[in-house]
C-alpha cells in the first residue's frame, strides 16, 4: 500500500557531498515524523536525522553541522543533504516515516529499501 523509495546514494570522497532523497507513494492521507537512519554491517541501525511534522529537526552528534534534513509535504518527500563527508559516514541509509493511510485511524511506521553510501578517504 505504501512505498518509500530512496535515491541518491553512491560513492564520494572524504570532504565531498551527497544528497539522498526519499519519496513516499501509495494511499497516503498524511505523513508525520520522517527520518534517516544509517546502518553499518554488523552494527545496529542508528538514526542520523529526524524531521517532525512541524519541521523541527534533530541530528545525531556525529553529523551535526554537516547534514541537513528537509521535507516537502506537497510531494511526500524527505531529503538528506550530506556535506563534509567522512569515511565513517559509510553505510546503508534508510528512509523512515510515520504514515497515516487513507481510511485508517492510526499511523504505521514504514521503511525504505536502503541506499548505499560509501565515502573513501
Amino acid at each position: 500500500q505504501v512505498q518509500l523509495v530512496e535515491s541518491g546514494g553512491g560513492l564520494a570522497q572524504a570532504g565531498g557531498s551527497l544528497r539522498l532523497s526519499c519519496a513516499a507513494s501509495g494511499s497516503i492521507w498524511s505523513i508525520g515524523t520522517m527520518a534517516w537512519y544509517r546502518q553499518v554491517a554488523g552494527t545496529q541501525r542508528e538514526r542520523v536525522a529526524v524531521i517532525f511534522s512541524d519541521s523541527r529537526t534533530n541530528y545525531a552528534d556525529s553529523v551535526k553541522g554537516r547534514f541537513t534534513i528537509s521535507r516537502d509535504n506537497s510531494k511526500n518527500t524527505v531529503s538528506l543533504q550530506m556535506n563534509s563527508l567522512k569515511p565513517e559516514d559509510t553505510g546503508v541509509y534508510y528512509c523512515n516515516a510515520d504514515i497515516l493511510l487513507q481510511r485508517s485511524v492510526f499511523q504505521d511506521n514504514y521503511w525504505g529499501q536502503g541506499t548505499q553510501v560509501t565515502v573513501s578517504s
